[in-house]
């Protein structure tokens, strides 16, 4: 999970700080060394931290919180905007031109994930309603253009190529009319990269900037990557000017040094952030959004956002009537966990949930799958029953759950777990239907909804 350690170092430094009725100076100095020892563990950068702490510190004692009846959230409220403005205070959106096409140069080291974050950001502003054009100006990489065709395709994204030998600065140059000729309003150009920063690296680019004069200048980096990431931010801003930074892999890092130092240190702003490795579209970078998490606030907006984008909502009121005629099946169940799957691991859905990321490791304990694997294994079971089985359970004997295990792959045993589950579920949906008279509950969400409520044990719990 993003930040994770560092999410927890600082949750539990608050904890302490609100075991406090009134809170003395030397409370806070108390907990400024503790919040200075989690973002350094955290691989921030140490002038950032330092700033930082100085910043909170200031304002934490000028602000006479000590007579306030609360004093540890007028804390917690200090460092969370000061997290904000630490990683770019409000969103950054990219220079769109006025008169299209708009030109993004896409540039970085290799291995960072530049092509495949030239796909997704195209991905992301075709579901904006804009024609984007992919252009292979990596002429040096073995396979680079193929992979760049192949991300255009699977995305339906259109890719400019020129023959073999054709320089860079000639590509990216031609495809300025070549998108014009085909309605394309956005020019994502994706630029060679090297191991480590060279001169001839720079100069290429230079030149592609000085011929096409993009609108937007992209660093792709790889957030595992750390402070390096950082430094290799700077040396780009220094050599090029860049407008934004694209940070992958940014799930994979734990501590998120890297996401809290870049803006502070090069004065450039993340934009986009890539997680997972589907091709799904770059995420915006919302500081404000990322300083509630970490801070354990978790991050409504983006589920919400995230849900209404993925939950079919005509499929929601088929929903909704099913359950209130007590017609809900295993095909609907099915349907339900495919779209609550889109959403993403459990665990991260936890995360967004304000007061939830701590409950991620209580439930570790208890048996719970938060990666998704039982899920693919209800997935198996129930797509090995008959249209007739899934529409009324009753009739699933027991030559018909041997069957299905051995159609699934499964045991006897996870059959039965499932039918006995899914028969508790229905029987826990009757009796909320009867205390909710009529009111709705999430849209789309249908049996899961109930995550952590009065629900019986749900099919990916033991």
């Amino acid at each position: 999970m993003i930040f994770e350690s560092l999410s927890d170092r600082l949750q539990e430094t608050f904890k302490k700080l609100r075991g406090h009725g009134k809170l003395t100076e030397d409370d806070v100095n108390e907990a400024m060394h503790e919040v200075r020892m989690a973002l350094l563990e955290a691989d921030v950068n140490f002038k950032v931290v330092k700033n930082f702490i100085k910043t909170v510190k200031e304002r934490a004692i000028g602000q006479d919180i000590l007579e306030t009846l609360t004093p540890a959230q007028v804390v917690i409220k200090i460092v969370d905007e000061e997290l904000t403005n630490l990683m770019g205070g409000t969103q950054s959106r990219i220079n769109m031109s006025p008169n299209p096409p708009t030109v993004i140069m896409m540039a970085g080291l290799q291995g960072a994930g530049k092509t495949t974050s030239a796909g997704k950001l195209g991905l992301a502003l075709k579901k904006q309603g804009k024609r984007p054009l992919l252009v292979a100006c990596d002429i040096y990489r073995p396979a680079a253009i193929k992979q760049l065709q192949v991300l255009g395709g699977q995305l339906d994204i259109p890719v400019f190529t020129m023959e073999q030998g054709t320089d860079a600065v000639t590509i990216a140059k031609n495809s300025i009319a070549y998108s014009q000729s085909h309605a394309n309003d956005v020019i994502i150009i994706d630029t060679a990269g090297r191991l480590q920063i060279d001169e001839k690296l720079m100069q290429e680019l230079r030149d592609i900037k000085a011929e096409v004069k993009p609108h937007e200048i992209l660093l792709v980096v790889d957030a595992m990557t750390g402070q390096e990431s950082v430094n290799v931010a700077q040396t780009f801003n220094e050599n090029l000017g860049l407008d934004g930074v694209v940070m992958t892999k940014l799930d994979g890092d734990a501590r998120g040094g890297a996401a809290l130092s870049v803006k502070a240190v090069t004065n450039v702003p993340i934009k986009f952030i890539g997680v997972g490795e589907k091709i799904e579209p770059l995420q915006p970078f919302h500081p404000d959004r990322m300083a509630s998490r970490i801070l354990g606030m978790g991050d409504v907006l983006s589920l919400v956002e995230k849900a209404q984008q993925t939950f079919d909502m005509e499929e929601a009121k088929k929903m909704e009537k099913k359950l209130r005629k007590d017609e809900f099946t295993l095909d609907d169940f099915l349907s339900q966990m495919q779209q609550v799957k889109k959403l993403g691991s459990l665990e991260n859905i936890l995360g967004m949930i304000p007061g939830m990321g701590g409950l991620k490791k209580q439930l570790e304990g208890q048996n719970i799958d938060l990666d998704g694997k039982e899920m693919r294994q209800i997935e198996a079971i129930i797509k090995s029953m008959t249209p007739k089985e899934r529409a009324n359970i009753d009739i699933i004997n027991g030559s018909r759950r041997k069957r299905i295990a051995m159609g699934s792959g499964t045991r006897v045993q996870d059959v039965n777990k499932l039918l006995k589950q899914f028969g508790e579920m229905k029987k826990m949906m009757k009796k909320m239907k009867k205390m909710q008279k009529g009111k709705g509950g999430f849209p789309g969400l249908g049996g899961l909804g109930g995550l952590g409520g009065g629900f019986p044990k749900l099919p990916f719990m033991h």
